[in-house]
């Protein structure tokens, strides 16, 4: 029985280092955006451009779309076979980038890479998870996602006095994990619930498209209205201040690079810390609606300090508690979990990246208009914007939230569409 446990915890795990190395890329070129711009006399514009097309926006959209598609053809341990040889060529790129033609392409190979594995990983948590641990298990997803940031700030304030090089150093680090990451990925086993519907739907053939059932059923149009709505208000919130909030800082709040890092730092600790006391340790027992609910007004009270209280320690430390406590049970966590729960295995990894195409999309876009907006709308102008996407998300939230726990995804399933 303990190897048992031991096997899936160490799947899990393995699975989870995707997140990590997801999350490292992007808070690893937001720590070092200033040192680039300097580096490569970079404007607002390029700056935008950068972001827009990182593992942050239209990278990760793009790879999405694709590795959506292909974990549900042929298989969630496929992507994990070629995904991590991508994003290490990424990662070398920018590590060794000494034009901005360099430096562009790294980011969007490694944009695509996190794009591809997001789909796969997400659908492979839930899947393998026993049905009264299914948060906890995608939750440890959200653990190392967490735990990237507070890595590479804590990183990032280590090498501070080596300037840009030791940004270079960061993304030569994430190039190390990855390979060792992608060996361990190697060895673990394919999704059983893939395997199973495989093997019926071989026997099954259907001509409906997965885009003609997402719209024609109904539990279907709800799961996605669902999903695709708290998740693209909240990433256009957490994408914007995950990848600017150190420009923010030190633009907006006058802090020096160093005290920046410490404070991104502190949130993702936060974040950590909160993950597993709620999402992981309470994610399958508390409700979960008051859950998600609790999360939203916390993100909303932290944009509220930021914007309408004067630049000061005392504002951007309360923003770095409320924030940091929320992002431990986040519309990341619940969509990652909901998507999973709520669509058919067929389509299941299919659905996540055509989301996450949207999502990320949306964030590259406003990634694009970001800086601009700050200077010609002003922060606090900027700022509303961004309050009104978070109300948005809670009333999504609350009306079309399920009540699934304790339910197997088999179940979760014949409940939804009926047996089939």
């Amino acid at each position: 029985m303990s190897t048992k446990i031991d096997g899936k915890l160490k799947e899990t795990l393995t699975v989870s280092l995707s997140n990590f190395l997801d999350a490292g890329a992007i808070v690893a070129g937001a720590s070092g955006l200033t040192l680039w711009m300097t580096y490569l006399h970079l404007n607002n514009e390029i700056i935008g451009l950068l972001g827009a097309v990182s593992a942050n926006g239209f990278g990760a959209a793009i790879g999405a779309l694709l590795g959506g598609k292909m974990a549900d053809k042929y298989g969630r341990k496929f992507i994990y076979k070629y995904d991590l040889l991508i994003y290490m060529l990424g990662v070398a790129l920018i590590s060794l980038s000494i034009n901005f033609p360099m430096l562009l392409v790294g980011y969007i190979l490694t944009g695509i890479s996190v794009g591809i594995v997001v789909p796969a990983s997400w659908s492979y948590l839930g899947e393998q998870a026993p049905e009264n641990k299914r948060f906890a298990n995608i939750g440890w997803g959200q653990f190392y996602w967490g735990f990237a940031p507070l890595i590479i700030f804590l990183l990032a304030f280590a090498f501070n006095h080596y300037g840009l090089l030791g940004n270079r150093i960061m993304f030569a680090i994430l190039f190390v994990i990855a390979l060792v990451t992608w060996i361990l990925q190697q060895q673990i086993a394919e999704s059983k619930l893939w395997i199973a519907e495989k093997k019926k739907n071989s026997k099954l053939k259907s001509n409906k498209s997965t885009l003609y059932e997402l719209f024609t059923i109904k539990a279907n149009r709800q799961a996605f209205a669902l999903c695709a709505g708290i998740y693209i208000t909240w990433a256009l919130v957490a994408g914007v201040q995950g990848y600017f909030l150190p420009y923010i800082f030190e633009k907006i709040g006058h802090l020096s690079n160093t005290s920046s890092n410490l404070l991104n730092a502190f949130i993702w600790l936060l974040t950590v810390i909160f993950t597993y006391l709620v999402s992981i340790r309470k994610g399958d027992i508390w409700n979960r609606k008051l859950v998600f609910s609790i999360s939203c007004f916390l993100e909303i009270f932290a944009w509220i300090i930021l914007i309408f209280s004067p630049i000061s320690w005392f504002s951007l430390i309360m923003f770095d508690v409320l924030w940091g406590i929320s992002a431990g049970f986040s519309s990341q966590c619940f969509f990652a979990l909901w998507s999973v729960e709520l669509f058919k295995t067929q389509y299941r990894a299919e659905v996540q990246g055509i989301i996450f195409f949207l999502v990320r999309s949306s964030v590259g876009i406003i990634s694009f208009f970001f800086p601009s907006m700050l200077t010609d709308l002003g922060f606090k102008n900027t700022g509303l914007i961004l309050i009104l996407f978070l109300i948005v998300q809670l009333i999504i939230g609350v009306i079309y939230a399920p009540e699934t726990r304790g339910k197997s995804i088999t179940e979760i399933e014949q409940e939804r569409y009926g047996e089939f």
